[in-house]
């Protein structure tokens, strides 16, 4: 997948470590909050919480790492600490302030509660996130894709495996190709090892192909593939998503279909990132970038909080 690295674990680690600190040491020596014990206190337990949630996000996850890799019995996706416990931080960080809001100026009291809702708000988000790592959500949405038994799809932008595991699951007996770069910042190691790991958990090992390779520059012929499918990785190529999306149009066969899932705005993507939701592009976007790369719109829809679309050529090829 052709994408920069996501620098998420640095600052969100930082941020923590302050929202802590202030918590745990700033908060409690206010008037209002001292006075009362169980604020106190409770605004200790609070900063010592986040604390440690930021210290895990920092470099404690690399003894979780070591700790899970003893377990063979469970499929592991590898997203980093920053985008998992992210969510979890800033809601803490946000309800701590809203409860310091509502007790020490409570003439702002609309203040506190907009932070309370935007605290739920996040807490939300971090259990979507939760959910995302877990193999019950490698699912696609049921689209025709025209998959017969000597058929072979593209997994463009693969990482470490929840759409291969998902192909399978749909098309049992389909040959995948299972394409990326494996260098996102955001899943562990690029997602190669997880990758293999969990495609020989799934007894599928043999039966699909890893290729290194960039979704800008698909390293197949032209029409080597029935069907293409690219979850949760054309939204993060930015200027690059013009020349994915012609790469992929390029390595389908005239008629197969391409199943592009994204992320746009709207409530699920507000509850993990918040404001930073509405720099993603929206239908109309989509819908205007698969067009001008050559493809027709056969079908499109939601499927737990993320848009897809399933793609047909039009012809001629440019």
């Amino acid at each position: 997948m052709s994408e920069g690295k996501h620098g998420h674990m640095l600052p969100m680690g930082l941020f923590g470590v302050i929202a802590a600190i202030g918590l745990m040491v700033f908060v409690p020596r206010l008037h209002a909050i001292s006075r009362v014990m169980v604020w106190f206190a409770g605004f200790h337990v609070l900063g010592a919480a986040v604390l440690g949630a930021s210290v895990y996000v920092l470099g404690g996850n690399r003894l979780a790492r070591t700790l899970r890799r003893a377990r063979h019995d469970e499929y592991q996706f590898g997203w980093e600490p920053a985008w998992m416990l992210g969510p979890w931080i800033a809601a803490s960080t946000l309800l701590g302030c809203a409860i310091v809001l509502e007790i020490a100026v409570p003439r702002i009291w609309g203040l506190a509660l907009l932070a309370t809702l935007q605290a739920a708000g996040f807490f939300a988000g971090g259990l979507i996130a939760r959910t995302t790592a877990s193999y019950d959500s490698a699912v696609l949405p049921m689209v025709d894709l025209r998959l017969g038994e000597e058929s072979v799809v593209l997994d463009a932008g693969c990482g470490s495996g929840r759409t291969v595991l998902a192909l399978n699951r749909a098309f049992p007996q389909a040959r995948i190709v299972a394409l990326d770069r494996f260098d996102s910042g955001y899943i562990e190691g690029g997602g190669r090892d997880l990758l293999e790991r969990n495609l020989e958990l799934a007894g599928i090992r043999q039966r699909v192909e890893i290729r290194k390779g960039d979704i800008t520059h698909v390293p197949f012929e032209d029409g080597d593939f029935d069907a293409v499918v690219s979850a949760h990785a054309m939204d993060h190529l930015g200027d690059a998503t013009m020349p994915g999306l012609r790469e992929v149009r390029r390595v389908l066969k005239p008629d197969g279909h391409f199943l592009l899932a994204v992320w746009i705005p709207g409530w699920t993507m507000f509850a993990v990132a918040s404001v930073l939701s509405f720099h993603l592009a929206g239908k109309k976007k989509w819908r205007t970038r698969v067009c001008e790369a050559g493809f027709k719109i056969a079908d499109e829809g939601m499927f737990n909080g993320y848009y897809f679309l399933v793609l047909g050529r039009t012809e001629p090829l440019d």
